[in-house]
């Protein structure tokens, strides 16, 4: 019992009153806790920290603390939050997130922003799937913002919106994942709830609001930007007298027109504009315009589809890409002509009904099809320099014309090869072909280059099976025997089963090039430009002309013996005996 009284003793309540201030200061020291922490040290790697109760130095990455922009404003002695991450790892060292800390606290001002239903300050940083990624300006803690939930109208461009401070409503908090989800569409609505029924007033039919901005598109029209207080959409068929498609294609964000206002309606908080109506209807001077005339026109806007051209301020139509060139495959009005441009075209349609208005370039231009088939005929020869090679066929383009003519591979040469015949051409060869079809209608020309020559197989057209010709050996191989007929430019296979009746004979080495032969027709087809040649053949019709013409006419089936090779034995057999 006297040692539990001496624990009333000063000493021992000095001793207890320490233990509990020690108690008190490390209490706070849980992994997972945002502590305070003072700079000690600093280097050109890591910042070091004092903080009371733990055994060791923590340090930080000066890299981290550069992503979060407050390295420059740390000095010695200064207080920094932190986040114990590991009191000890595995190395003894203690573990901390200056970064992680501030999320946290990021995380805390976005939990008591979404309880009071206070809007928060943020900047959209990037596009995501769905929608686009807000930052919270003050502590760096990335939202999510949907798109629906960016404007209250459909924006087909947000550039404008890109890292621009401004303030979101908090609509969604997950408080176990840490996922924020933000509106800006709520703080439009609600400004504009209080206050568009005061901007609306300012407006009456008739008045012109001066310097509008292009904001945005949609399918149905563009919306404007006035004064920054109020967004105007232009519905379609407000928008030009001419048929407009799509905004885009007579709008470029960020530009300014002036706007009328034909309808104000204070229920639905809507001013209605028209850009048209502020000038006369163009389209009412049409009568002045004839089909199948020429006109000068300006080119007002550049399309990948064609252009945009002006017969007179306000009265403006398609010149589509297809009526742009009678040659060119894939003309590009950007290519060829620049906005401002003064061009000739003809009119091809004129419809009030539907106030379309159509219009031509190359009709200005002669076809250079008719004017081809004027002055040639087909059969004509004409010369073209190659503008163009593929794997079936070469392009020319015919002297005297913008045209490309037409030379398939098969039409290079009445020989088979026509894969190698096409390797001996190049881009920018000059060639004398000829005109095998001119069709206007299609635009397209058929030339033919063995055409100008007549075919060599016209040579086999009075000869026949069995006929014996003779042909010369061009060169041999493993396959057979390549030949020429005498007097003729086609060349031949003759097969190596062709070659002799004996197969011990039927060797293609028997036979050198240049050396002259005699072969037999075994097949002719003068519709399938077919022909074979046979040796094999020939010996067996000489043959046979032998039997008959040197046998008796007893001999063959009257005869006592099977065959005549059996009367041949025996006549050699006796002979031998008289010898």
């Amino acid at each position: 019992m006297e040692i539990y009284n001496s624990l009333e003793t000063p000493a021992s309540k000095e001793f207890q009153e320490l233990l509990n201030s020690q108690i008190s200061k490390t209490k706070n020291l849980t992994e997972g806790n945002v502590i305070e922490g003072k700079v000690t040290k600093i280097t050109e790697k890591f910042i070091f920290l004092f903080i009371e109760g733990l055994k060791s130095e923590p340090v930080i990455d000066v890299n981290e603390l550069k992503s979060m922009g407050i390295l420059e404003t740390l000095k010695l002695g200064s207080k920094i939050s932190v986040l114990l991450e590991r009191i000890e790892d595995k190395n003894g060292d203690v573990v901390v997130s200056a970064s992680k800390a501030l999320k946290i606290k990021g995380w805390g001002e976005l939990v008591v922003a979404f309880e009071k239903n206070e809007p928060i300050m943020g900047k959209i940083t990037s596009k995501c799937k769905g929608g686009v990624i807000v930052e919270h300006i003050e502590t760096g803690s990335l939202m999510f913002c949907p798109g629906s939930q960016i404007s209250d109208k459909p924006l087909k461009d947000i550039s404008h919106l890109m890292n621009e401070p401004q303030k979101f409503a908090l609509i969604k908090l997950d408080k176990i994942r840490g996922n924020a989800c933000v509106s800006r569409r709520q703080i439009i609505s609600s400004f504009k709830k209080e206050d568009k029924a005061k901007i609306i007033e300012k407006y009456k039919v008739g008045d012109v609001i001066k310097n509008a901005v292009v904001k945005g598109y949609a399918n149905f029209g563009c919306f404007f930007d006035v004064n920054s207080e109020l967004d105007i959409l232009v519905h379609l068929a407000e928008i030009s007298y001419s048929r407009v498609n799509h905004p885009e294609e007579v709008f470029n964000i960020g530009e300014k027109h002036d706007l009328l206002v034909i309808s104000v309606d204070k229920e639905k908080q809507q001013v209605g504009c028209s850009i048209k109506q502020l000038s006369p209807d163009p389209f009412e001077h049409i009568s002045n315009y004839e089909l199948n005339k020429e006109y000068k026109a300006r080119v007002a806007k550049l399309m990948d589809f064609g252009a945009f051209c002006e017969l007179e301020p306000g009265l403006t139509t398609l010149l589509h890409s297809s009526e742009l060139s009678w040659t060119k495959k894939n003309p590009s009005a950007k290519k060829m002509f620049k906005i401002g441009d003064e061009i000739s075209c003809v009119i091809t349609e004129i419809n009030k009904e539907k106030r379309r208005v159509s219009i031509s370039h190359r009709l200005t231009q002669e076809n250079p099809y008719v004017k081809l088939e004027k002055e040639h005929k087909v059969g004509n020869i004409v010369e073209g320099t190659i503008s163009s090679i593929n794997d079936y066929a070469i392009y020319i383009k015919i002297e005297g014309f913008d045209i490309d003519g037409f030379l398939h591979a098969n039409d290079l040469t009445y020989n088979k090869n026509t894969e190698d015949e096409l390797k001996k051409y190049n881009k920018g060869d000059k060639l004398k072909v000829k005109i095998l079809e001119i069709k206007t209608d299609q635009q397209k020309v058929r030339v033919g280059l063995k055409q100008k020559e007549d075919d060599p197989f016209n040579w086999f057209k009075d000869k026949k099976i069995n006929e014996t010709i003779t042909v010369k050996v061009i060169q041999s191989d493993s396959k057979g025997l390549l030949v020429k007929p005498e007097g003729s430019k086609i060349e031949l296979q003759i097969k190596k089963s062709q070659i002799a009746i004996n197969a011990a004979d039927a060797r293609p080495s028997r036979f050198v090039g240049g050396e002259r032969i005699d072969a037999a027709i075994s097949d002719l087809d003068m519709t399938k430009r077919k022909v074979l040649l046979s040796i094999k053949l020939l010996e067996q019709l000489q043959n046979k002309e032998a039997v008959s013409k040197f046998s008796s006419p007893l001999s063959g089936k009257n005869l006592p013996f099977s065959s005549l090779s059996d009367k041949l034995k025996k006549t050699d057999k006796n002979k031998e005996k008289k010898e």
